[in-house]
């Protein structure tokens, strides 16, 4: 088929000049979505540091500005997620997963002060309620929020309000005034005893309502604890002192096993992860968050140090290259005390240690399931896998 020639010249006709070209590409270039401002970059990089950032600390990141501002600011995300090259969206999903962080937009007010009020059973029979219901008349100051709370692991000393970080145990409103009064919304330390006994510390019958029990009880610490033979036997199987297989065998043939709902058995899952592939890590779970469970916290803030040598005695028995513990937000005081008990077992170690980090929880009950606590390590919202693989073997 022939085609008809053109009648005339063809002339090229200019669709945008040199000027419109160089706009197209400036307004297309153009950073798209909300910027971080400098001020809030700033208040950022003054908590978490200079850059690179590791991304699995996203959560104690949160952290740091969730203790610093009494809440998340959204300019402060924009801002975390520019200073640790994250999407924002991945930043804010995660901020809005834990009941612990609270996310406030633009100029919203942000309480001075939050009390909140433990309304597990055992604290809801104690009289939570009443507390509830009265709290925000007694205080009469806008500036303080008064909310319910989950089980916050005190259920021995109901009921339990906590000021900020400050626990008011056997909790009356006229405690839990003087405490806003007196602004106290830290945990106090606690002090090093030398001694531990648990047989003197069970007790036979209930407390009577009004026991004034400390807030924080003496404990063993690093050198009391070493002066009393601890570290011994973990010093022995680190240094091959101890035969690691004569323990594994020791632990299968003493019966023990988890106290998840499993019941697994302690020594088979110490063979199953010796018997994997290098590196391996440890995640230690310390999210206790059945209402009336609160062991955990109770052996850890008088004898934290005979819990981190049976850390270790695991991990060099396994073959451990890193240790994380994660524990519950809730226990502040423990988290204190372990990160000063911490930081003195590594500035002066019986032995050469593995690495050993403490996780922060953020209020998610989720998190006590083993792997939704690991996705929250990794600084993820705690949601649990699907199995196989298990975590025995990918964690």
């Amino acid at each position: 088929m022939n085609h008809p020639k053109p009648s005339g010249e063809i002339k090229a006709v200019a669709v945008a000049t040199a000027d419109d070209l160089r706009e197209t590409i400036r307004r297309k270039s153009k950073l798209k979505g909300r910027q971080a401002d400098d001020a809030s970059l700033a208040e950022v990089r003054a908590l978490i540091g200079a850059a690179p950032h590791r991304r699995d600390l996203l959560i104690e990141n949160l952290h740091k500005l969730n203790d610093e501002y009494r809440a998340l600011h959204d300019r402060h995300l924009v801002a975390l997620a520019k200073e640790m090259n994250l999407p924002m969206a991945e930043v804010y999903e995660v901020a809005t997963f834990y009941h612990h962080f609270e996310v406030v937009r633009g100029n919203d007010p942000v309480a001075d002060i939050t009390v909140r009020v433990c309304d597990g059973v055992a604290c809801e029979l104690a009289g939570a309620q009443g507390l509830l219901e009265k709290l925000p008349a007694i205080l009469g100051n806008p500036n303080v929020k008064v909310i319910a709370a989950p089980c916050v692991g005190r259920c021995e000393q109901a009921p339990v309000a906590v000021v900020h970080q400050y626990p008011v145990l056997f909790a009356t409103t006229d405690k839990v005034a003087a405490a806003v009064k007196n602004n106290l919304t830290t945990h106090p330390m606690a002090v090093d005893s030398a001694v531990f006994d648990p047989a003197a510390l069970a007790e036979k019958g209930v407390s009577p309502q009004g026991n004034n029990q400390p807030v924080s009880p003496d404990y063993v610490g690093y050198e009391s604890y070493c002066a009393q033979g601890g570290y011994a036997l973990a010093k022995e199987i680190a240094e091959a002192k101890r035969d690691a297989e004569s323990i594994i065998k020791a632990m299968e043939n003493s019966g023990l096993r988890g106290l998840g709902g499993a019941g697994f058995p302690a020594g088979r899952k110490w063979r199953i992860v010796k018997d994997q592939v290098a590196p391996k890590l440890m995640a230690v779970n310390i999210d206790e968050g059945e209402p009336g469970t609160f062991k955990d916290r109770t052996y850890l803030e008088r004898d934290p140090h005979r819990f981190l040598e049976g850390l270790l005695i695991a991990a060099n028995v396994v073959g451990i290259d890193a240790c994380y513990i994660y524990l519950r937000d809730e226990y502040h005081g423990c988290r204190e005390l372990l990160e000063l008990e911490l930081a003195k077992l590594q500035a002066n170690p019986p032995f050469k240690l593995p690495l050993i980090e403490l996780r922060r929880g953020a209020g998610a009950y989720i998190c006590g399931e083993e792997s939704a606590m690991i996705e929250s390590i990794e600084g993820k919202r705690g949601e649990p896998r699907m199995r196989p693989p298990y975590i025995a073997q990918v964690g």
